[in-house]
């Protein structure tokens, strides 16, 4: 090979050296191939023909040969000359690696690029792909059905037993009494409103464990056989009048002599509406009034009829007690205590506190006379005062049919007596005892 071939090829790109050797090559076979072309159409079938048939061949190789050995020395001289001015440089992909950097430059690499928060992957339940998916079955119990009517059941019970409570509430018209007595009673709300409440507790059911025993306690003249005559007319007009009865001891029971006598009458008298209330289905009703004149063997028997008879029929009857047993208390109370500051506030104010603290009082001063007063409850009535009192003139004028003048009411008010002033309440001595004899003089 020649200087200026060499120079040449130098300034050759290694793409333009190995196309320019192809075109030589194919030059060259086409040229061999017209010559032996040539030689096939001149030459005749001999053993000469084949000879240079032969030659050809090798020539042909030959010059591929060297073709192939030139090819692989200009690889070697660019190999070792560098690369060529002017080529396109060939570069092989870079691997990335952390080597080079810093520590520096990778906490800022770090920083800079926002890291996405690590979700918690919900684990699946896979079921096999030869299997149909199916949920757990349910298993319904027959016994839901069974607790659903028992509760359906009880249900419907107690609302029949709440509807048979109001309506035997509702068969003794206690809201036409409650009316009555706050329209006819006066000064003794909390005594009314207290009544009331052991009637209505009482009469809600039919069934009971003890007789309801009441005993109402004040001075003279407060309304006590007033309250008394107005709970047993409404009784009467309720049960009937056989089963209600008013025993006044100084009238059914005058001579002392007769005590055993009448004790006998009255058991009988208890045993006999007792058990005529108990075939009817209803409540009987015992009002006793001036109880502070019964002996000892009367209220014997009435304690016996309280607390020892356990039938059915005597747990389901009303007893009512009227005296004034401990006024003293309840008089000496009102006059001591209406100058504090917590009793002089009202009337109503100071009645309610003497309810409260009352009846404790009432019941160990009681209980050392008879123990039938420890199966009672006891409602104290206190004192009127003279607004009351000219409202009881007011209703028997009224009563009387002669007209409400308030300058004679006022008049017939002041002639009654009263204790001193207390408190800014004046206090009267007889309640509205007198208040009947006097209109009856007009």
């Amino acid at each position: 090979m020649s200087d200026r071939d060499s120079g040449t090829s130098a300034s050759l790109t290694e793409g333009e050296l190995e196309g320019k050797m192809d075109e030589e090559m194919d030059g060259g076979v086409q040229i061999e191939g017209e010559q032996d072309q040539k030689a096939r159409d001149d030459a005749a079938p001999s053993l000469s023909s084949f000879s240079s048939s032969l030659h050809a061949v090798i020539r042909i190789k030959h010059k591929y040969q060297a073709l192939k050995k030139r090819r692989q020395e200009l690889a070697l001289a660019l190999g070792e000359a560098g690369t060529i001015t002017g080529a396109a440089t060939r570069t092989s992909p870079k691997i990335f690696t952390f080597d080079m950097l810093s520590p520096s430059t990778y906490s800022a690499l770090s920083s800079s690029v926002p890291q996405r928060k690590k979700r918690r992957r919900r684990r699946r339940v896979l079921f096999p792909n030869t299997k149909r998916c199916t949920g757990p079955v349910k298993e319904h119990s027959r016994a839901k059905h069974c607790l659903y009517l028992l509760l359906a059941i009880v249900f419907v019970q107690v609302y029949n037993a709440i509807e048979n409570l109001d309506d035997h509430v509702l068969r003794y018209d206690l809201e036409g009494l409650e009316r009555t007595l706050k329209r006819e009673v006066f000064g003794q709300q909390e005594a009314v409103d207290g009544l009331l409440s052991h009637l209505k507790d009482y009469l809600s059911t039919y069934v009971h464990n003890k007789p309801l025993v009441v005993s109402l306690h004040g001075p003279t003249g407060v309304g006590k056989s007033h309250l008394g005559r107005l709970l047993a007319g409404h009784f009467r007009s309720i049960v009937g009048g056989t089963l209600v009865l008013q025993y006044y001891v100084l009238h059914h029971c005058p001579q002392e002599a007769d005590v055993l006598h009448c004790s006998h009458n009255l058991s009988a008298v208890i045993s006999e509406m007792v058990e005529r209330a108990e075939e009817e289905e209803k409540i009987p009703l015992f009002v006793f009034d001036e109880v502070e004149h019964m002996h000892s063997e009367i209220l014997d028997t009435l304690w016996q009829a309280v607390a020892f008879k356990q039938s059915n029929e005597y747990l389901n009857a009303i007893y009512l007690f009227l005296s004034n047993l401990g006024h003293e208390h309840i008089t000496k109370y009102m006059l001591h205590n209406s100058s504090s500051v917590s009793m002089a506030m009202s009337a109503s104010g100071h009645h309610g506190y003497l309810v409260k603290e009352l009846p404790p009082v009432l019941h160990n001063s009681l209980e050392k006379l008879h123990p039938l007063w420890t199966e009672a409850e006891i409602l104290a009535l206190g004192l009127l005062e003279k607004g009351h009192i000219m409202e009881c003139f007011l209703d028997e004028l009224t009563r009387e049919g002669f007209y409400p003048d308030h300058t004679n009411i006022e008049r017939l008010a002041g002639e009654v007596e009263y204790y001193p002033e207390v408190g800014g309440h004046e206090y009267s001595q007889t309640g509205c005892k007198q208040v009947v004899a006097k209109v009856n003089l007009l």
